[in-house]
């Protein structure tokens, strides 16, 4: 019987078990299972167990649940310890490596494979895609990512109707999202934006140079018209001139941040409004009463296509959604290869949609799930609807 180690790896998402459980599913009374705790940390210590029938049980349990049930997280998983993990493998007499991640999951799985055949050991490779800030290349989307765009959008909507409240005491609110060098997430906070009156009035993502004399021109102009304004940023946004702002670097790894902060206090000093910064934090990529029911529909088919191309003797692959060129939202899941993954970097938000915003919220609506009721019109709009999408990166005249 083929023996599968299969594991998590990276930040988690709101449906990332919903994938782990469509694997186990598909391989379970078929394979040997054997899940590998806290993700390529766990290869390397060997963290890992055969899973029997209550530990398949267990985890199906979490098919709904927020976060990684093995552990994921990050791990500094070099060459020489690539070389221990498989070195436990081959002593386990483990042939099929499966694992649900980002982009460093994805390159990290590809250099396994690539090392193992140079050990001529035989291994099977497939990866799983998942992240929240959609920055994952060669598929239309990565399970994780519409859920998360649902809470910042929904959130930063209420956050909008709460400073309406205190326009008299308070004029500014900043908002951070995740992303890091993609502005996917921060851009889906305008979604639910019906009118010319509504938040967020400046959305700022990596994928355009704005400078701070702009930035701060266009938020008194905000202000003088509206009273208020609600601003959106990605925590990968960077002045023109300036470098992105981090908090840390573990690892190896750049753990970016605070923007929010920097413009608040460029707002303060320039104009003297009550301003407040905020960070949407965690709840980004673990909120279960966000969660888009079609994103976790998705997120457990990829895992279902993952047991299936491991009973199909298939290797260096990771499993995507591919968008079908219909009127109605339609998709297959398919492959792609590992290498083809690693070799295309991160995927930014492409020239066509920071050009027609339109054209975003069109590919973002559906995979949304579930319709969003909006909110009334302001009481000044009632005689003067109109549909209007954000200014987002350089300031426009209007």
């Amino acid at each position: 019987m083929r023996k599968v180690a299969i594991g998590q790896a990276g930040g988690p998402t709101a449906v990332l078990n919903a994938s782990l459980v469509g694997l186990v599913e598909g391989l379970y009374g078929s394979s040997e299972i054997y899940p590998v705790h806290d993700g390529y940390q766990g290869l390397v210590e060997r963290n890992y167990g055969q899973l029997n029938h209550s530990g398949y049980e267990w985890i199906r349990q979490h098919a709904v649940v927020p976060g990684a049930c093995l552990g994921a997280g990050r791990y500094d998983f070099s060459s020489d310890l690539m070389e221990r993990a498989l070195n436990q493998l081959k002593l386990d007499d483990i042939h099929t490596l499966a694992f649900i991640g980002g982009n460093g999951t994805m390159a990290a799985l590809q250099r396994m494979g690539d090392m193992a055949r140079q050990m001529g050991y035989e291994l099977q490779t497939i990866g799983v895609p998942k992240t929240v800030d959609n920055d994952l290349c060669e598929t239309d989307h990565a399970p994780g990512f519409a859920s998360a765009a649902k809470y910042v959008m929904l959130s930063v909507r209420n956050i909008v109707k709460d400073l309406e409240a205190m326009r008299n005491f308070e004029q500014v609110r900043i908002i951070e999202t995740m992303g890091r060098n993609a502005g996917w997430l921060a851009l889906s906070s305008g979604f639910l934006r019906s009118s010319d009156q509504d938040g967020p009035h400046h959305i700022y993502i990596p994928e355009i140079a704005v400078s701070s004399e702009e930035f701060l021109k266009s938020v008194g102009e905000t202000v003088k018209v509206n009273g208020t304004a609600t601003i959106v940023v990605s925590e990968g946004f960077s002045f023109a001139g300036e470098d992105k702002i981090e908090r840390n670097v573990v690892n190896g790894r750049q753990i970016l941040g605070g923007i929010s902060s920097r413009m608040e206090q460029l707002i303060r000093d320039q104009f003297g409004f009550n301003v407040r910064s905020e960070n949407l934090g965690m709840n980004q990529r673990s909120a279960s009463y966000a969660v888009s029911l079609q994103d976790r529909q998705e997120a457990y088919e990829v895992g279902k296509q993952a047991a299936l191309y491991i009973k199909e003797d298939l290797s260096g692959l990771m499993v995507n959604i591919q968008r079908q060129n219909t009127k109605c939202y339609n998709y297959t899941v398919g492959q792609v290869p590992l290498e083809q993954v690693a070799r295309s970097g991160e995927r930014l938000l492409p020239a066509s949609y920071l050009a027609n915003l339109p054209e975003y919220y069109n590919w973002l609506g559906p995979i949304l799930g579930e319709s969003i009721a909006p909110y009334p019109a302001k009481w000044r709009e009632i005689k003067n609807e109109s549909t209007i999408y954000p200014e987002f990166g350089r300031s426009q005249e209007k």
